[in-house]
């Protein structure tokens, strides 16, 4: 291996993966207002899950966890679509998108 080549390695995957995770932590726990932020977190968090997935896969010479992150990624897909089909049916009933306007909606 030459001096100037850089091996990417399964840790340097799982250390990506670990700070698309926190970031989507942070995501979702300092911004409790917007909806749709904390709907970005939650995928972000789903995609370092993904990320792991396909890593792991890879480096262990199986198909299986490749194949799961695409079902991951079709019920994340869904999940939005959803997800953005209520806040636009919510935007359009209260004209707002904060979380503290969705708990009125109780009961």
């Amino acid at each position: 291996m030459e001096s100037g080549l850089l091996h990417i390695g399964l840790g340097h995957y799982l250390t990506v993966s670990a700070i698309l995770f926190t970031l989507g932590i942070f995501g979702i726990f300092l911004n409790r207002k917007n909806l749709i932020v904390i709907l970005m977190s939650i995928e972000l968090m789903l995609l370092s899950v993904n990320i792991n997935l396909v890593s792991f896969s890879s480096f262990l010479n199986d198909l299986a966890g490749q194949v799961f992150t695409m079902l991951v990624l079709t019920v994340a897909a869904a999940e939005a679509a959803i997800g953005l089909a209520i806040v636009v049916v919510f935007y359009r009933n209260r004209r707002s998108i904060e979380v503290e306007d969705i708990n009125q909606m109780k009961g």
